[in-house]
Formats: C-alpha cells, sequence, structure tokens
C-alpha cells in the first residue's frame, strides 16, 4: 500500500504512519473535504474478516464517538472501505508526544509536568467513566500530550461500554499487562477503578523512569502484586514528596475499595501530594496511613479540654443561689466567711451581700401607709365638723342665715366631692 496516494472512504488521502499496534495501524492523512488533517486507524487486514475483532472495532468508535471532552481524543467518523477492504476510525489529530515517546527520551518527568499530565487524564477518565466508558488500557502510549501542553486520552480500543454486555469471553484478558490492574489480570471484570490502577502505573512510571513491577508474564505479574508492594516513589525519586508517594501507593492498592472512588478525586489528592499536603481520602489504605497525621491533632484535644477546665467559673452562678443565706450566718458566726468558699463562687457571694435592701423596702410601705391613715382621720374629722355646722344653719330661720346656708350648702358639696376625690386619689 502506498501511502502517499491512497485513500480510504473517498477523502482521507493517507500520508505517514503515525504508530502500529497488534489490532490496527494508525495513519496521518488529510481530510480534503473539511481541508484538516486527521489521524486515522486502520484495523489490521488480516483482522478485516475476524467477526469478533470487527465487533471490538466498531464498540470503540461507537464508544469514543459519544465522548466529547477537551481531554479525550474526538472521534470523527468511521465505517468500512471497500475497494481497500480495511475498518476504519477517523480521530482528531493531536501534534505532540505521547508519554511512552517523552519517557523514551527523558527518562522520567519532573514533578510538575507529571502532575499536569495525570490530573488532565484524570479529567478525561472522569468524564468518559461518567457515561458509562471504561478505558481498559491507560498506557503512557494513549496518553498524548500536545505542543500546547494539552493531554488528551486515545486510543479506547478495547473499551467496553458499562452498559452493555462484554466483548471478551470469560478468563480472557486484554490490555497491556505491565498496566493491568489485579482484578483484569485475574480475568475478572473491570470497572471504572481499574482504570485508576492504571493510571497510577502510568504514574509511577512517570516519576521514576520505572514500573512499579517487573513481570516477564501475566501469571508473575498477578503473583507480585498480590505478594509484594512496590518500594515508595520518594526512595527512588527523592524529589518525590512523601506525601505524592503515598498518594500513587493508594491508586496502586490491591483491593478496588482501597483505591480513590473516582478519578476526580486521584486529581486533587494527587495536586495536594505535589504541595507536602496529606490529602484526606476516605479510602481503608489511606485511613492507615493517616494514623501519624491523626495523632498530631492530640494537643489541639488537650487544649479543649484544659479550655472546659475553666467552665467552673461559667457555671458559678447557679451556686450564688445558697451564697445568699451567708450574710445572716455571718452575723452569727463573725469567722465564717473564712471558713467559706474560695474562688468564684465566693465573689459572686460578696457581690450580692447587700441583701439587707429588701428589708428596708416593707419599712418605707409602712410609713406611707400610715401617712395615708393619718389624712383619711384628719379629713374625717373635718368632714364631721362640717356636717355640724351644716346642721346648726339648717335649722336657723333667720334671712341671714339663709343666705349662710345657700353658701354652706354649695361649701358643703365641695367638700364633699374633695372629700371623695382624696378617698379615691389614696385609695388606688
Amino acid at each position: 500500500m502506498t501511502t502517499n496516494t491512497t485513500k480510504i472512504a473517498g477523502r482521507y488521502r493517507l500520508e505517514r504512519r503515525l504508530g502500529i499496534g497488534g489490532m490496527s495501524t494508525v495513519q496521518l492523512a488529510f481530510d480534503e473535504r473539511l481541508q484538516r488533517y486527521v489521524a486515522v486507524k486502520l484495523l489490521a487486514e488480516h483482522l478485516a474478516d475476524d467477526e469478533s475483532f470487527v465487533s471490538r472495532f466498531k464498540r470503540e468508535a461507537l464508544s469514543a464517538a459519544r465522548l466529547v471532552h477537551p481531554n479525550i481524543v474526538q472521534v470523527f467518523d468511521f465505517g468500512f472501505d471497500e475497494p481497500a477492504h480495511q475498518h476504519f476510525i477517523v480521530m482528531e489529530h493531536v501534534s505532540g508526544q505521547s508519554c511512552a515517546e517523552l519517557l523514551r527520551d527523558r527518562g522520567h518527568l519532573d514533578v510538575d509536568d507529571a502532575v499536569s499530565i495525570v490530573t488532565q487524564a484524570c479529567r478525561g477518565l472522569d468524564y468518559a467513566h461518567r457515561n458509562g466508558v471504561v478505558h481498559r488500557d491507560v498506557k503512557p502510549g494513549n496518553l498524548l500530550v500536545s505542543d500546547s501542553g494539552v493531554v488528551k486520552l486515545a486510543d479506547f480500543g478495547i473499551a467496553r461500554a458499562t452498559d452493555q454486555s462484554s466483548i471478551t469471553q470469560v478468563g480472557s484478558v486484554l490490555g497491556t499487562a505491565a498496566y493491568l490492574s489485579p482484578e483484569q489480570a485475574r480475568g475478572e471484570e473491570a470497572g471504572p477503578r481499574a482504570d485508576i490502577y492504571s493510571l497510577g502505573v502510568v504514574t509511577y512510571q512517570l516519576l521514576s523512569g520505572r514500573l512499579p513491577y517487573d513481570a516477564n508474564s501475566l501469571s508473575e505479574l498477578a503473583l507480585r502484586q498480590q505478594r509484594e508492594s512496590p518500594p515508595p516513589l520518594n526512595r527512588i525519586n527523592p524529589s518525590v514528596p512523601p506525601e505524592l508517594a503515598r498518594v500513587v501507593a493508594t491508586a496502586l492498592a490491591i483491593d478496588q475499595e482501597g483505591r480513590p472512588p473516582d478519578a476526580l478525586v486521584l486529581a486533587e489528592a494527587i495536586r495536594a501530594g505535589a504541595k507536602g499536603i496529606e490529602p484526606h481520602l476516605d479510602t481503608a489504605v489511606t485511613a492507615h496511613l493517616g494514623t501519624a497525621a491523626a495523632t498530631n491533632v492530640m494537643p489541639r484535644r488537650e487544649g479543649a479540654t484544659a479550655a472546659t477546665r475553666v467552665a467552673p467559673a461559667k457555671v458559678a452562678p447557679a451556686e450564688v443561689v445558697p451564697a445568699r443565706v451567708v450574710p445572716a450566718r455571718a452575723a452569727s458566726a463573725p469567722g465564717a466567711q473564712a471558713q467559706g468558699r474560695a474562688g468564684p463562687a465566693t465573689t459572686s457571694a460578696n457581690r450580692r451581700a447587700p441583701a439587707p435592701q429588701p428589708a428596708a423596702r416593707p419599712r418605707r410601705g409602712m410609713g406611707r401607709a400610715l401617712r395615708r391613715l393619718l389624712m383619711l382621720v384628719v379629713l374625717l374629722v373635718a368632714f364631721v365638723v362640717a356636717v355640724v355646722v351644716a346642721v346648726a344653719i339648717v335649722d336657723s330661720t333667720s334671712s341671714t342665715v339663709v343666705h349662710a346656708r345657700s353658701v354652706a350648702t354649695n361649701d358643703f358639696n365641695t367638700a364633699v366631692n374633695d372629700f371623695k376625690n382624696l378617698v379615691h386619689q389614696y385609695t388606688k
């Protein structure tokens, strides 16, 4: 096949090979219709008649086509070219390098570059997982870094939509062995946390330049995963913070429940670990790793206990109630105060000691009552005198007396009204 002249689907002009795998070859092509460069994946010719591989190839196209995200390679088209007798998938072309090429050229990456790549890959994985797609083949060759630094997750070649039936038979294993999760190595179902494990292997390799486990076969890999833990990253690369090394170890947990629950949680933990901050992950592994940190919080608890000991000063007002009796006891026993309580309760009792004030109030009220009674008696005597005078005037018959009678009568009525008002006023 001459790649300079061959076209696929009558519009994609193949120019050069970008990569090759066991199932397919990726070619750089120019879309003559839309006038842009694309990447065309061609299923290997000897597999074109294998229904299982063709089904898997189509499934990749359908799974990837539904994912539109800045950190996932976009799928534009797919189909079958009859003249070339080849199945094809047309994808976004990413101008840059894969992480496999970066490792080949640089050995390993510094912490900042590795963290940037892995956290972007986490965003792409999280989007795929939330849309029901598990990649199942996360490895450095499938993480593409563009010239502008954008990371894109590529090649969902063995991806499986979680709401569809498995494309592999029971016991078969797909994916690059070194990056397989323990459950995949055992031939079990792979879920989102299998991708998190694989990305943990990639992170380990980017930071150290080596794989966490060196194995020559799938069975040896599964055995070593069960029996031993990989060397801590900060021991291999001292520039890696211990907190970041523990996060990567968490992603490599043998038990799925020990890994971060989703890719975004892993991304946040990686960012925190790179800054030397111990992340708080809700997993059994991190609960064990965080024991020392939890012990460091104990001085704060002691401080809180000491603060609680001051509380009796706040409760002291409740003890003031019996303290009101102290003045009476002090009158009978002059030395009683010296034998009383010390501290806030005694101070509160001394502050409230002026208890004789309530006794002064009854005396003042009794004086007012006596004055009111005396005034009433005076008014009553004046009233009686006025009545006697009025009766004497009424019994007289002279004209002068008649005139005085009318005056006395008026005065008498006025005095009665005044008397009523006074009685009303002082008896309220």
